[in-house]
């Protein structure tokens, strides 16, 4: 499997952990000022899909993003290789 961002090659538990290292940036955590609740957003480098979540949706505590911050990319990498393997390989 081919990482989506550069021309790493490598099984899929290795590109999981490349991504989170390497290109974290592309995971973009925002928040909603209006309603309070965070969402992350990843774009696919292959095409126009996205992945967009809500990040704990059962609760507002203000330290999550930054205690949890890793394990939402980690998911949110996941998901991708997810749709990479199905819609591009």
């Amino acid at each position: 499997m081919h990482c989506p961002y550069c021309e790493l090659e490598g099984p899929r538990p290795m590109l999981h952990a490349h991504l989170a290292e390497q290109h974290s940036d592309k995971v973009v955590v925002r928040h909603d000022e209006k309603t309070g609740k965070l969402f992350y957003r990843l774009d696919c480098s292959r095409c126009d899909e996205y992945s967009e979540r809500e990040v704990n949706p059962r609760g507002r505590d203000p330290t999550f993003l930054q205690q949890f911050e890793r394990e939402i990319r980690l998911v949110a990498f996941d998901l991708l290789l997810y749709h990479v393997e199905a819609a591009h390989e």
